[in-house]
């Protein structure tokens, strides 16, 4: 039973208000680690625990309220003057934060919160009275095997030190207020998702593909289905809505003077004038709607500079993450999808992607390496970049490794452009680490990230500068709930192909055919593109050679996807097929005349079809000429 009975509105609004300000808190405990006397940024971080420890009062969560009112009394002091920002401040702040998370988690599962760590409130009560010494992770969390911390602290080192080298521990001395972005540790200590836990509140199960855990609670699986819409989008909507009933009003009364016999011109005019009307305005209806799920993608960014930040000081890498068109509006059902793979990109850049002080200052660079997570509109989609000024990729070396590990052949190797040598990166399995560690090496992470990209329809591309940095840029559609497409038939069935996965379309003419292994194939401006007739994809007979092709591209393949004929380009409103879902098809759409059409998943079918999806030379011959 829930412990906040008749008050779950309450609770709810509490909790999306709360999770808001901490995420902005944490931003600001990251940007007052550079800038330790920022008086501004004390008395903002101050307001936002004063202003959660408040709506905690109301839910009568005592345990919440006493963290806030000590972290608020810490801030107190530090904007008073009174105290200095030093290192250990820092670190028993940002346990304190990682903390009232977990306590939300407990609050968002019905259940007041438990009491903090007493070795947190201790260490809180240390810094309020000026007493704080030596590391933070000494009384914030046990100590775990390995000199790691459970907590949210940072690692002990003097402990740490004394287990290696069986000195006794000497406690260290308190260091003077100053920047601290210098003050990085030499050695990764928290495992990353212990990092991640404690930025954004999650588990090591919600990542992509993991085990869901038989003891999570129902309520925890459950996506947030609330959504903030400024009130201007509603009453664009509810306008709209006002007008269209005028409209129908008139068609009314002008289908009532048709059946009387008034068909004269006058009347057909003010029909074609009013079925105009109504079609421009359900099209801008259909827009405001569509506004009303667009949300700022700054609501996501916020979380991951501090992620960033914890994750370089275990690295022992000084790391600063850079934001950019936070203001750029994508759909709210893609926010949440897009988490993981965000997490995983900037794992990768603090991890592989930059270098430690010492590299790259050897090599004319700065001892900070900057990270950019930017986002912006183009035309009808988003583009999402996730860039370092790193060490960069080596196609070579890449290839290597991936002949190495068995992932493609010698030949394929040969083969492969710098741009396929990058994307080896996505195979599942691959990894350019030399150890598997807590952080990376058993090359999971890309493969989720492509993943997960892909069931967004977007896509994802790799641009690298050996000793400049790397890019990963994602495209993904404005909305999932409308796709362009492109109309293809087999015989009379039309069928719809997502359009970002098409390039071009060209005849398919049996002198341009030629066979490799066994496989037709076509040369377009000097690349072997395999055949794949639509009838071998979805297990139809071959009745008919195909007349066209549609070149298509997949993270994996191009490929000449052939088909009889097309119809033309379509926006579709796609309409999922919760119930029933044959194999390799995503939904279906609705055409103007009423007819039902199939939206084909084709990276299902690709994975599906085996030999099928393969048709030789000699094949397509003899259908062409038992057609003709």
């Amino acid at each position: 039973m829930s412990d906040f009975a008749g008050m779950e509105d309450l609770l709810q609004d509490f909790l999306i208000e709360a999770g808001d300000l901490l995420s902005g808190v944490d931003n600001k405990l990251v940007d007052l680690e550079r800038s330790p006397d920022d008086r501004g940024l004390l008395n903002e971080i101050f307001r936002g625990f004063h202003t959660i420890k408040g709506g905690a009062g109301f839910l009568n969560a005592t345990e919440l309220v006493t963290l806030c009112h000590l972290t608020e009394n810490l801030f107190d002091n530090l904007r008073n003057g009174e105290l200095a920002v030093t290192p250990e401040i820092m670190d028993v702040i940002l346990a304190a934060t990682a903390t009232v998370r977990e306590m939300f988690a407990s609050l968002e599962q019905g259940m007041q919160p438990a009491a903090a760590d007493p070795d947190l409130i201790a260490r809180l009560r240390q810094a309020i009275a000026g007493d704080l010494v030596g590391g933070a992770s000494e009384a914030c969390a046990p100590a775990t095997p390995g000199g790691q911390s459970a907590g949210g602290g940072a690692p002990d080192w003097e402990l740490l030190h004394g287990v290696v080298t069986g000195v006794a521990r000497v406690m260290s001395p308190v260091r003077e207020a100053g920047p601290l972005a210098a003050v990085v540790p030499a050695a990764p200590v928290r495992p990353p998702e212990e990092v991640i836990k404690a930025a954004v509140g999650r588990r090591v199960s919600d990542k992509p593909g993991a085990p869901v855990s038989t003891g999570r609670r129902d309520g925890e699986k459950q996506r947030d289905n609330s959504i903030r819409v400024d009130t201007t989008r509603l009453d664009q909507v509810l306008n709209l809505s006002g007008e269209i009933g005028l409209t129908k009003n008139r068609l009314n009364a002008l289908r009532s003077d048709i059946l009387s016999g008034r068909n004269d011109t006058e009347t057909l005019h003010s029909l074609d004038i009013a079925v105009s009307q109504l079609d421009l305005l359900v099209s801008d209806l259909q827009n405001a709607v569509m506004k009303t799920r667009m949300q700022p993608i700054g609501r996501l960014f916020q979380k991951y500079p501090r992620i960033a930040r914890d994750l370089a000081r275990n690295m022992g890498k000084d790391v600063e993450l850079v934001l950019a068109g936070e203001e750029t509006e994508i759909d709210k059902t893609m926010i949440e999808d897009l988490a993981d793979p965000i997490i995983h990109l900037i794992r990768n850049a603090v991890d592989h992607g930059v270098e430690d002080a010492a590299e790259r200052v050897a090599n004319g660079k700065p001892e900070k390496s900057i990270v950019r997570l930017e986002a912006r509109q183009e035309g009808d989609h988003i583009v999402i970049l996730v860039a370092d000024d790193g060490r960069g990729m080596n196609a070579e070396r890449l290839r290597a490794k991936a002949v190495e590990k068995g992932l493609i052949t010698d030949e394929e190797s040969n083969a492969m452009d710098e741009r396929q040598s990058f994307n080896l990166v996505f195979l599942p399995g691959f990894s350019m680490a030399a150890q598997v560690s807590d952080v990376s090496g058993r090359g999971v992470g890309m493969d989720v990230v492509r993943t997960n990209i892909q069931k967004l329809n977007g896509n994802i591309e790799i641009q690298s500068q050996l000793g400049k940095g790397t890019t990963f840029v994602i495209s993904l559609p404005l909305t999932l709930a409308i796709l362009p497409v492109l109309l293809v038939r087999l015989g009379d069935q039309p069928f719809a192909v997502p359009l970002s996965m098409v390039r071009e379309i060209l005849p398919i003419e049996a002198k341009e055919v030629q066979e490799v292994g066994g496989r037709a194939t076509m040369v377009v401006r000097g690349e072997v593109l395999p055949i794949m007739p639509l009838a071998g994809l979805l297990g139809w007979p071959l009745e008919r050679a195909p007349c066209y092709g549609v070149l298509m591209q997949t993270a994996e393949m191009s490929f000449i996807l052939g088909i009889d004929t097309f119809a033309g380009r379509e926006d579709a409103v796609i309409k999922s097929l919760d119930d029933f879902r044959p194999k390799g098809v995503a939904g279906v759409t609705t055409l103007s005349n009423g007819q039902i059409v199939l939206i084909l998943d084709m990276k299902e079918l690709l994975g599906s079809a085996g030999d099928q999806r393969w048709l030789s030379r000699v094949t397509m011959m003899a259908k062409q000429v038992a057609t003709a």
